[in-house]
């Protein structure tokens, strides 16, 4: 047997599995491609979520792309986090060239463009489908990690939500929350410290600060109403294909906070809402996080292993999620550990540190008969990427470096036109596009300050109309001098006496 006979066993081998998989491309060996040596993930280890890692310009964003494409074939939905603004692409199929039809000649693999159904989504001003969640439904505990705050801070925030919920005050969005702080330690003082102690106002002022950092990155659009329903996120149309959910979030990326904010507060969301699975025959929901050091460069301690907490548990209800990222380094390691497939385009070693960073990526994946990884991640082409995934039996599959298969959909963005079609046909945006701002903790508390102020305003025109009353009939001294009896009968004693002589 030839060494290319054994490496083709060896990737055929390992990349056959009982039940449904998706296929990324063909294994290489001698940096060529061996037609029909076809690498594969299966579906059933979907969940135990992934990397896509590598610097720009290598095709990241392309094998994202045909992961997505895939997945939805198969009836998976998606969500990708797009942030450079490059995926709405998805919805329209693709133009076949020679280039591609040369490539997908190598791999084995037929070529048909296609597009897909695609849902885009906002968390800001742009249009698509508005993103929004109130703030009773972060509760105590998520909002404290989201801002960060000292136990004692969060002790106070645990106190204003249990107030909130006794008195029915609805926290929907900022404003409220706002308010209700305020009102802990201004008009509603004394009634907090009889029912709950004493509320520092130093404390609620740090808290303050933080909610107005938060709202300065455009929290203000997030927190509210219509609130989104995450099951929403899993449609299926009417062929049987997984909806693509593109989350545009371009103008986002200084405004890390707001990222963090929303992802956690989505998978949180997810983890809460969606049935127990466990190690199902295929995935509920696939995400994909572009550019994830946003979320973990500015993340707190208390954030971070928030976020560590939901990567682990979150598997168990059918969702994956792929982290995608320039240098694996970007992502913490107690969240490297938890990742099953890991696809590496490649590296550049420009520097030292470039090197030490490609010897640690190097030690992440299975050795190989075949391949000296350290050297092959440097040398590796554009389409080209490292491949380990996990069979059905959760053991790492033969590493293969893969010449990727191109994207059946179109690679590059929708024009304006076609955006603008594209969500003024979704049945989403006329679902939470509409702006609802009911009576809440802001209104109520506002009236009920309203009427504490003109009961005041009151009682003082009252003691007041009461005092002047009371000067208008007292009798003034002299008056009752001139008036008593004694006078008038001394003043007609002497008018006798005058009129006598």
């Amino acid at each position: 047997m030839t060494n290319n006979d054994a490496f083709f066993k060896e990737i055929t081998e390992g990349n056959t599995f009982k039940g449904e998989f998706i296929t990324m491309g063909s294994a290489m060996l001698n940096e060529q491609p061996i037609k029909n040596a076809f690498v594969n993930i299966p579906l059933k280890t979907l969940n135990r979520h992934g990397l896509i890692a590598g610097a720009t310009g290598t095709g990241k964003t392309k094998t994202l792309q045909v992961m997505a494409e895939n997945l939805s074939e198969k009836g998976i939905p998606v969500l990708l986090m797009d942030i450079k603004g490059d995926l709405s692409g998805l919805a329209k199929p693709g133009t076949n060239n020679s280039k591609i039809e040369e490539r997908h000649e190598k791999i084995g693999l037929p070529f048909t463009a296609k597009g897909f159904p695609v849902d885009v989504l906002t968390l800001s001003d742009q249009d698509g489908v508005r993103l929004r969640a109130t703030v009773s439904e972060f509760g105590p505990i998520l909002l404290s990690r989201i801002l960060d705050l000292s136990d004692t801070q969060s002790g106070i925030l645990s106190v204003i939500f249990k107030y909130c919920d006794d008195n029915k005050l609805p926290l929907l969005d900022l404003k409220d929350f706002k308010k209700i702080l305020q009102y802990a330690t201004q008009e509603g003082k004394e009634e907090f410290q009889e029912a709950y102690g004493r509320i520092s106002t130093a404390s609620t002022g740090a808290i303050l600060r933080k909610v107005v950092e938060l709202e300065q990155q455009g929290a203000d659009l997030f927190f509210g109403e219509t609130s989104f329903d995450v099951q929403d996120l899993t449609r299926i149309d009417d062929e049987g294909r997984g909806y693509i959910n593109i989350l545009r979030l371009t103008d986002i990326q200084d405004r890390p906070k707001l990222f963090s904010t929303f992802m956690l507060s989505l998978l949180a969301e997810i983890y809460t809402t969606f049935p127990e699975q466990g190690d199902s025959g295929r995935p509920e929901l696939i995400i994909f996080i572009d550019e994830a050091h946003l979320i973990f460069n500015e993340a707190s301690k208390a954030l971070l292993n928030q976020i560590e907490s939901i990567v682990k548990l979150i598997r168990s209800k059918g969702v994956g999620l792929y982290f995608v990222t320039q240098n694996p380094t970007d992502v913490p390691e107690a969240v490297l550990g938890q990742l099953g497939l890991k696809i590496q385009h490649a590296l550049r070693a420009f520097t030292a540190k470039d090197r030490k960073a490609i010897k640690l990526t190097a030690q992440n994946y299975p050795v190989s008969d075949y391949y000296n990884t350290e050297d092959i991640l440097t040398s590796l082409g554009t389409g080209e990427a490292l491949v380990s995934a996990l069979d059905e039996k959760g053991r790492p599959t033969p590493l293969a470096a893969t010449m990727m298969r191109a994207p059946m959909s179109r690679m590059d963005v929708l024009t304006d036109m076609e955006l603008s079609s594209l969500i003024s046909e979704s049945k989403l945006v006329k679902k939470y596009n509409e702006t609802i701002d009911r009576e809440s903790a802001y209104e109520i508390l506002t009236k009920k300050i309203e009427r504490a102020e003109a009961e005041v305003i009151h009682q003082k025109q009252s003691t007041k109309k009461t005092a002047t009353r009371r000067q208008s009939t007292a009798m003034n001294p002299i008056i009752k001098v001139l008036t008593s009896a004694t006078f008038i009968r001394s003043v007609f004693g002497i008018l006798n006496k005058v009129m006598k002589k």
